[in-house]
C-alpha cells in the first residue's frame, strides 16, 4: 500500500513495530487489514493513532509529544480527470519509490529500493526506540538490519541498596 509522506525507516519502522506490539497485540492479520485491506487508494500519512495502546513513555519517545492522525489519500484523480483507483504496488512497479515494507509472520522486511530488490527482516519484537539507519545501501538483504538497540538504563547492583548510602563508621581515637 502506498504511503505518501515520509517513508524513511527511522520514521515508519518504529510506528509499525509499536503498532504490531501494542495496538494490534501481535495480531498481524488485524494489522494488515487496517493498513492494507481497509484503505481505498493509499495513505497520505501514517500517524500516531498507530501507537494507541503503547505505554505513554514509549509514545512520547517516538513522537516527542507530537500527535497527528493517519490520513488516507482522498480526492485523487488521474491525468484524464477520472477518479483514481487503488493501485497494487509490486516489485515491478516501484519506479520513483525509495522504500518498501513487507509484512511477514517473523517481522517487517525493509527494502531500500534505490539499492536492492529485497531487504533484511526486522523482527516484530524489536524495540521501537532503536536507532535506525536511513541509507538504502545499509539495508543489504544478506546482512543484519542496520538497527541499533537503545542504550539500557543504568541498573543498580544487586548487592547495593537503592536507598541513601551507608554512613561511614567513625574512627576511634
Amino acid at each position: 500500500m502506498y504511503v505518501h509522506f515520509d517513508g524513511y525507516p527511522d520514521s515508519k519502522l518504529p510506528l509499525l513495530l509499536s503498532a504490531h506490539q501494542n495496538r494490534f497485540a501481535g495480531d498481524l492479520e488485524a494489522m494488515a487489514r487496517h493498513l492494507i485491506d481497509e484503505v481505498h487508494i493509499g495513505w497520505e500519512q501514517l500517524g500516531t493513532d498507530l501507537l494507541d495502546g503503547a505505554p505513554d513513555a514509549l509514545r512520547r519517545t517516538l513522537t516527542g509529544g507530537e500527535e497527528f492522525p493517519s490520513r488516507q489519500l482522498t480526492n485523487v484523480y488521474n491525468t484524464d480527470g477520472t477518479p483514481a483507483e487503488r493501485e497494487l504496488i509490486t516489485q515491478d512497479g516501484t519506479d520513483g519509490l525509495e522504500w518498501a515494507y513487507v509484512l511477514h509472520e517473523s517481522g517487517i522486511e525493509v527494502i531500500g529500493l534505490l539499492a536492492y530488490d529485497r531487504g533484511p527482516v526486522v523482527a516484530w519484537d524489536t524495540d521501537p526506540r532503536c536507532r535506525i539507519r536511513t541509507d538504502p545501501g545499509a539495508w543489504n538483504p544478506e546482512a543484519p538490519a542496520p538497527v541499533v538497540p537503545p542504550r539500557a538504563a543504568p541498573r543498580l547492583s544487586a548487592t547495593a541498596p537503592a536507598s541513601a548510602p551507608t554512613p561511614r563508621k567513625s574512627v576511634r581515637r
